[in-house]
């Protein structure tokens, strides 16, 4: 249903000429399959901790997440950043972010491996109740980060975040658990230099303390970048300026956040594509399928990871269902229709005629036969 899109589940089944898929029908009846997703529920109500806004999607979610934790190991550069599952729906823990095309959602703050695009782990944003431990200094933006890298402290990665995580203070925390970082950073930060106020086009100035760099570049405005990672100067970025033919050049922090931090950005389109999610009253539900969708993509980065083949996600995600249907499925023979009966007597399958009785031929039954003919 992501590869091949139709505007209501029941069109899967239609047997409009403009819109047969006789795929669907092969496999499930239409009552089957929407009876299955009427009944979809990952909790047992009588056990549940219902104080727990997550409770109803919470063994699946951490099920995934710890498998994504365990199946990969990241390479040196990995990125944080926010994606938001578009839900209009009511929900306690839905937050409207001006910023994102969807607006309104849900929150998932996701770490991404950089060079493979690989969903490392996620946490739902759900108010108060997050699963998020929190570091005194920090602030609820650094204990995203401090939680979602704590597996992978004192391992030498850089880390790579936007201007709502980083922090002087964060970032000198994680140089300690020998994590190096880089980011954009506000210019009103705890612990930010003083720059000059107004800057020309294309002007730099750097700022040093012994373990953190601090860059004011004006571009088309004003850019503030933080790292511990990246030495000074500048780097060319490959293109020219149209006006003086000269060669562009870029902070080589700049340079470098640019190309790395994208990688949830590109979960996010590489999902989108293809996306098995639709549209549903149950928001667990929703979550449930964006979380398939994660396992698919992550599903295909392992396998080129392993085989060396890079093939489409389109040729993957129908690689896959083959396999699947090949192993679990079997085709149903197509409906004929009517109610099925029970046994066929032979008075009403084959011809039949009125003949005449004998009077004798059964004690106790009416003398005057004739009167049936």
């Amino acid at each position: 249903m992501g590869v091949i899109k139709k505007p209501s589940l029941r069109d899967y089944w239609s047997t409009d000429p403009m819109l047969l898929t006789p795929f669907f029908r092969s496999l499930f009846s239409q009552d089957h399959f929407l009876l299955i997703l009427w009944c979809l529920y990952f909790t047992n109500n009588v056990t549940a901790v219902f104080n727990d806004p997550l409770e109803k999607i919470r063994n699946v979610f951490t099920a995934l997440t710890s498998s994504f934790r365990h199946i990969f190991v990241p390479y040196r550069d990995l990125c944080v950043d926010e994606s938001l599952m578009k839900w209009k729906g009511r929900l306690a823990f839905r937050r409207f972010i001006p910023s994102e095309r969807q607006r309104f959602g849900v929150n998932f703050f996701v770490l991404c491996d950089v060079l493979t695009g690989y969903v490392q782990d996620m946490i739902i944003y759900s108010g108060s109740t997050s699963d998020i431990q929190h570091y005194p200094g920090l602030e609820i933006s650094g204990s995203v980060v401090m939680t979602l890298l704590a597996p992978y402290l004192r391992k030498g990665h850089v880390l790579y975040v936007d201007n709502w995580y980083s922090s002087p203070t964060l970032f000198q925390h994680l140089l300690s658990l020998d994590t190096r970082a880089c980011g954009t950073v506000h210019a009103n930060r705890r612990g930010m230099p003083t720059f000059t106020c107004r800057m020309a086009k294309g002007e730099v100035e750097f700022k040093e303390n012994g373990s953190q760099l601090a860059v004011k570049w004006h571009d088309k405005r004003d850019v503030h970048v933080l790292t511990t990672v990246h030495p000074t100067g500048m780097a060319a970025t490959g293109k020219l300026d149209h006006i003086t033919g000269q060669a562009k050049m870029k902070p080589v922090c700049v340079l470098e956040y640019n190309k790395k931090m994208g990688a949830v950005d590109k979960a996010d389109m590489m999902t989108g594509f293809l996306e098995c999610t639709r549209k549903s009253t149950k928001w667990y539900k929703k979550i449930f399928f964006h979380l398939l969708d994660m396992v698919l993509l992550n599903s295909h980065i392992v396998y080129w990871q392993i085989t060396g083949k890079e093939i489409t996600s389109l040729q993957f995600r129908t690689n896959l269902m083959r396999g699947l249907l090949k192993e679990y499925s079997t085709l149903r023979s197509p409906s004929k229709g009517g109610r099925p009966a029970l046994d066929t007597p032979l008075h009403l399958t084959a011809r039949h005629f009125p003949s005449e009785v004998s009077l004798t031929a059964s004690p106790g039954r009416c003398n005057d036969i004739r009167k049936y003919y």
